[in-house]
Formats: C-alpha cells, sequence, structure tokens
C-alpha cells in the first residue's frame, strides 16, 4: 500500500507474526508496510488514519471490529493467536516480543533447514507459531539429547521432532492444524 512503510517487519501491525509466515518466508510477500509487494490492507488504512499507530495495540480503538472476525478458521497460520499474540505484544513491550520472534525464526529456520524430511515444512510453522518459546526450546534440547537422535536419519529425527510437538500441544490444548471453513 502506498505510504505505508514499517520498520519491524517480523511482526504486523495487526499482530501477524511475518516472520514466521510461509509467504514471507518464500521470499513470496516483504511482510507488512514492507514495500514491494506489500498488499492492499484495510488495517494499513485504518493506521494511517490513526496517527499512524505502528501497531494495533497501541491505538485507543483496540481491540475494535477487526478482532471480532471467526476465530474458528485462518486463512493462515499466523491469523491462529493473532489477538493473543497482539496482546502479549503489549503486556511485555515490542522490544522483548521482537526478540522472541527472532528466536522463533531462528528454530524454524534450524527445523526445516535440518530437520525437514520433505513432509514437515506444515508442521513445524504451526508449532512455532503455536506453542510457547520455552516449549520450543525445551523440545529441541530434549530430542538432542535423546539417545541415537543425532545419529538417525533424517526421517527419524523428523519423527522425533513430530512426535514431541504433537505431545507438548495437546498437553496445552493446541491443535497442530490450519482451521478451515466448513
Amino acid at each position: 500500500m502506498k505510504d505505508f512503510n514499517r520498520k519491524n517487519l517480523l511482526f504486523s501491525l495487526c499482530g501477524l507474526n511475518c516472520g514466521l509466515c510461509a509467504m514471507k518466508l518464500g521470499g513470496h510477500c516483504p511482510g507488512c508496510g514492507g514495500g514491494e509487494g506489500n498488499q492492499p490492507c484495510a488495517i494499513a488504512r485504518c493506521s494511517l488514519q490513526h496517527d499512524s499507530v505502528e501497531y494495533c495495540f497501541l491505538c485507543p480503538e483496540f481491540p475494535c471490529d477487526h478482532y471480532q472476525r471467526n476465530p474458528d478458521m485462518d486463512s493462515f497460520i499466523t491469523h491462529q493467536h493473532q489477538l493473543e499474540d497482539m496482546k502479549r505484544a503489549g503486556e511485555i513491550g515490542i522490544e522483548a516480543y521482537t526478540r522472541e520472534q527472532e528466536r522463533k525464526v531462528e528454530i524454524l529456520q534450524q527445523l526445516l533447514a535440518e530437520y525437514n524430511d520433505g513432509k514437515r515444512k506444515t508442521l513445524y510453522g504451526l508449532a512455532v507459531n503455536l506453542l510457547p518459546l520455552p516449549n520450543l526450546e525445551r523440545i529441541l534440547k530434549e530430542a538432542a539429547a535423546t539417545p541415537g537422535f543425532l545419529e538417525g536419519t533424517l526421517k527419524e529425527k523428523a519423527a522425533i521432532l513430530t512426535e514431541r510437538f504433537q505431545q507438548t500441544a495437546e498437553e496445552q490444548g493446541i491443535i497442530l492444524k490450519l482451521r478451515k471453513k466448513l
């Protein structure tokens, strides 16, 4: 969108974790306010009309009608915790939240580079988006300490990580799937 630029391309104006989105990771989107390829956005227009707030949580009208949409479906994974992520950024501060997201991006890149057997990209993206950072770091540490993990095949490593992600998600009541329209 013309005249809409932002410094933080990891976390969008409306609370999407752009740095963890498959579109950004694949080079198909520059992220919210990232220039070329930046799509028209009603929320960006709203920001420009509200003193160009950097994040919706800084707007006196937050949470507005945008956050009242159907919470039972996702157009893509970063929608699932959009409101919760926006609130967390407001609570801990954008600098701390950005550091967490940078670490999550590192973890996702590591998972894709070292443990993707060709079938795990979606699952890893879901896990990194939906599970808290301490859980992700614990899972990686425990997996590396599992006897035979480091010597295992790529398929074996991916299966171990998948099992641990699924188990942790289940314990927390998280479903590692996109919610689709019925």
